[in-house]
């Protein structure tokens, strides 16, 4: 099977698997992951103090806030912990699989977009919650928020185009096996077929 590396994915009029869509948001979670596991740290008791240029002393008040307690009380670890493991896994995530994973591996591209996508909305909560019920604010945490909702706004073109390949599969073969085994990256002959005409 010989199919072009550089297809574009309807209904944009680029590559969104391309490395050159992917990269920037591997390397944007990746720095998100290492402000995340700075603030960690911090929670963890691993360094005495964390740095903020902007509200000081507010940012420790906020990640030893009560909110941040109940979290960690919740969930057993830190909630800036479990924002880098997302971040880390985001860009994990982002580096796996060919520059047509949008048709012949949905399965990542769908996993990548759940991973992706509540992270931004926590984050955004996180900061409400910030200044409505904490009365404080974290400069970190602001920056790890807005880089949360840039990779949404990044990533979510790679995932409407493989939700879309899926539909078209279904809509050509209204076959469940066919589906199923496309959205694994079996590559049926009915997918590589609708493949070949989108590219």
């Amino acid at each position: 099977m010989s199919l072009s590396l550089d297809i574009n994915a309807p209904p944009w009029k680029y590559n969104p698997s391309s490395w050159s869509q992917r990269l920037p948001i591997c390397a944007l979670a990746a720095v998100a992951g290492l402000i995340a596991t700075y603030m960690a740290l911090y929670q963890w008791r691993v360094i005495g103090s964390v740095w903020d240029p902007v509200f000081g002393e507010q940012t420790a008040k906020v990640l030893d806030s009560d909110v941040s307690e109940k979290m960690r009380h919740w969930m057993l670890v830190p909630d800036a912990a479990l924002g880098a493991v997302g971040y880390f896994s985001e860009a994990l995530l982002g580096l796996a699989g060919s520059t047509r994973r949008w048709q012949f591996r949905p399965w990542l591209v769908i996993l990548f977009g759940i991973d992706v996508i509540p992270l931004g909305i926590v984050s955004v909560i996180l900061v409400v919650l910030q200044g409505t019920v904490v009365g404080f604010w974290c400069f970190p945490c602001l920056v790890t928020a807005a880089i949360s909702v840039l990779l949404v706004y990044w990533a979510y073109d790679e995932v409407w185009s493989s939700l879309r390949f899926l539909k078209q599969v279904w809509d050509r073969t209204h076959d469940r096996t066919v589906l199923w085994r496309t959205f694994w990256g079996g590559a049926p002959p009915e997918a590589v077929a609708l493949a070949k005409e989108l590219g």
